[in-house]
């Protein structure tokens, strides 16, 4: 377990020109969000699902981590065991910047990856940036059963928040950068640490700035610098 935990949210990739939720004129405007990210909508809806994160995969390609992603795989280099990085993206910047794939937490799966659907095979393969019928046709080399995006839709189980548990049990330092605090309650984790910082653009509604110990409302690339002093200071 990690002394400090830095969960990242939607803010950092944005940063780098990856659509949020929230954005308009993103990719998200061209989909229906109730159509293509429920826990149904392969069965109900699997041309139009897999075409969008078809889409979304292959705008990863020309995509550079920005500073803050830098910076962050910096102090996980440097502090490998007392650092929990944890992200509710599923872009591979943090990857991009230099970070080892198993030195990351992606709590709602990763872009690059297809997985097998049938849940005694379960198999994961990474295929970059293609089409996931580029690989195999769309289907799983060990079985044969078609392909999913190795993503969490909205109403599906999400099994590394059990890492996220995990890490908050002995957490002495939260860092939240650039979320909502809308899905993780970053409020009650905040409450339960010695010390904690809240990095967002803006206030929240979802979030209780009061239970941080430091705010700074700005951009993550320009705060990035301060809350790495923070953390060679606290280590």
């Amino acid at each position: 377990m990690a002394k400090i935990i830095i969960l990242s949210g939607a803010g950092v990739s944005a940063q780098s020109g990856i659509s949020t939720f929230r954005d308009s004129g993103g990719l998200w405007d061209e989909y229906d969000v109730s159509v293509i990210c429920q826990a149904d909508s392969l069965e109900k809806n699997e041309k139009l699902t897999i075409e969008f994160y078809d889409k979304r995969r292959a705008d990863l390609k020309n995509k550079e981590p920005n500073y803050t992603h830098k910076v962050i795989t910096q102090l996980k280099n440097k502090y490998p065991n007392d650092i929990a990085v944890i992200t509710q993206n599923v872009d591979n910047l943090f990857e991009k910047a230099g970070m080892k794939r198993s030195d990351i937490i992606h709590l709602h799966g990763f872009m690059t990856e297809v997985r097998c659907q049938n849940d005694i095979c379960n198999k994961v393969f990474e295929i970059g940036y293609k089409e996931q019928k580029q690989f195999n046709n769309g289907l799983c080399s060990s079985c044969g059963t078609k392909l999913r995006p190795n993503i969490v839709f909205f109403g599906e189980d999400a099994p590394m928040y059990e890492m996220l548990n995990y890490h908050i049990q002995d957490c002495e330092f939260f860092i939240v950068i650039g979320t909502s605090g809308e899905v993780i309650g970053v409020n009650t984790i905040a409450q339960f640490c010695d010390k904690s910082i809240l990095n967002n653009l803006e206030p929240s509604s979802a979030i209780d700035d009061s239970l941080f110990t430091k705010v700074i409302y700005d951009k993550s690339t320009v705060a990035i610098d301060e809350i790495k002093k923070e953390i060679d200071d606290f280590l």
